[in-house]
């Protein structure tokens, strides 16, 4: 091999012509005469990520549009409570994300979900791709005209967790239950729904990935710039860079290709980001991976804290229920607190169980976000401070005349109806229990972020 070529593999300047790449290092294999390297070599060199320094130096300045900032930092634990300042409004953290996969959460409207204390809101950009397409809530004037939320902040995905949950599952198991690819219909293509699902359904590139449309079967090819653009028409506060999303059990060496991948694709998003960052007035996040291995997590976190973003998502696979994740937490976090890492804010990405939410912020996370509580809503499971979950169908709620769902709760459902009324309303299959049970529990994690602050400022946690 080029000696200084293989210094250049392992991030070392090369001695010869200082670059620190294969491309930079034309002039110097030109002068050594090189003809051939290695197809091994080439493949080590190719995977290296973009280095920092080839990013504008602007890029790593404070933004107007978007700043974080830490209120109080706390003695006892990493948890700590501050502000999120958006072009659309504040977020208090520690806070709760909601989920409103197509651009709306589910059985609730905005107006009622904020009025239960709901700030920031988490759209998936792999829906909205499909429907209603980009272009419509562009020409809208973005996602906050489009939904009239025009005064509180949302924030979008990639696409890539949705799209890698095709192959390895989820929302395989989602779209299965909810009926989606049921309710699609297409003339004259009986089998277009073979392929959207399963091993086979996703390729990837180094390029970009391609699947299939879960509502029509038609090709769609999803690239680290393409998703970037994608979420630009959305228009956001809050994007994320485009990433590969390995299943929980995953040989290593084959994570820690993916892992590398995974930091090319959003060194590209956010190259694409920032050619036009400052006129959209977005914030981009990265998103750390390495599933729960030490070393490659450690990799990832060493790597993207190098790079211009505004603040730090964690994701990946967390571990295997919450013991895991807390473990996992409690090796990770403190990476977060060196040097000027502390200064942006962190995102875990899809994990809001009460458990896990009280985990994470003595760990010293900012936001997460989880369809979780909504989720619970709609099958009659309700949060409570006093009681744990109280499940309304059960028999057992008939006759709680006066009773409300939770004694410290002054959200809406609580003020006006019992646990007999709302048990009454599932049972009769009454479309507006799933909007009362909704504000209940979006009201339950509101509160509960509150109150962690507080417990937070008063040197509790």
């Amino acid at each position: 091999f080029c000696y200084h070529a293989v210094q250049a593999s392992t991030h070392r300047p090369c001695e010869h012509c200082s670059a620190i790449t294969l491309r930079h290092h034309h002039c110097c294999l030109q002068r050594l005469k090189m003809t051939t390297v290695t197809n091994a070599l080439r493949r080590q060199l190719s995977s290296l990520p973009t280095p920092a320094a080839e990013f504008p130096s602007w890029a790593y300045e404070p933004k107007s549009y978007f700043k974080f900032e830490v209120i109080h930092q706390s003695t006892k634990s990493l948890a700590r409570v501050g502000r999120i300042h958006t072009p659309h409004g504040i977020i208090d953290t520690p806070g709760f994300v909601a989920v409103a996969t197509n651009a709306a959460l589910k059985a609730v409207d905005f107006p009622n979900a904020d009025n239960a204390g709901q700030q920031l809101c988490f759209a998936n950009t792999y829906h909205l791709m499909l429907q209603p397409g980009t272009d419509i809530i562009r020409e809208a004037g973005g996602i906050h005209k489009f939904t009239g939320r025009t005064d509180r902040p949302f924030i979008t995905d990639s696409g890539g967790f949705q799209v890698f949950s095709l192959k390895h599952g989820s929302v395989k198991e989602s779209l299965a239950s909810r009926g989606e690819l049921k309710r699609s219909t297409v003339k004259n293509k009986p089998h277009w729904r073979s392929g959207i699902t399963g091993s086979n359904a996703v390729k990837v590139t180094e390029d970009h990935v391609i699947f299939k449309s879960y509502r029509d079967g038609s090709k769609v090819i999803l690239s680290p710039e393409s998703s970037i653009q994608a979420q630009k028409d959305i228009g956001a506060d809050i994007i994320i860079p485009l990433d590969e999303l390995p299943p929980h059990h995953i040989d290593r060496g084959l994570l820690a290709e993916s892992v590398e991948r995974s930091h090319r694709w959003e060194a590209r998003s956010l190259m694409e980001h920032l050619k036009d960052s400052r006129e959209r007035q977005q914030a981009i996040f990265c998103v750390v991976h390495g599933g729960t291995d030490v070393e490659l997590r450690t990799r990832s976190i060493d790597y993207l804290t190098t790079l211009p973003w505004d603040g730090y998502a964690i994701g990946g696979s967390l571990g295997n229920g919450r013991d895991e994740l807390r473990e996992l937490l409690n090796w990770m976090m403190p990476l977060f607190n060196i040097g000027e890492r502390s200064s942006k804010c962190r995102h875990l990405l899809g994990i809001a169980d009460v458990e896990s939410v009280r985990n994470a912020v003595e760990r010293g996370v900012d936001t997460m976000d989880s369809s979780y509580p909504t989720k619970l809503a709609r099958c009659g499971t309700l949060m409570t401070s006093r009681n744990g979950l109280i499940r309304i169908k059960q028999g057992k709620h008939s006759k709680s005349h006066g009773m409300k769902i939770d004694e410290d709760c002054e959200c809406s459902t609580c003020s006006h109806y019992d646990r007999s009324y709302l048990r009454h309303l599932f049972k009769a299959n009454e479309p507006v229990a799933l909007q009362l049970a909704t504000v209940h529990n979006l009201h339950y994690m509101n509160t509960l972020m509150s109150e962690l602050r507080q417990q937070i400022l008063s040197g509790k946690i």
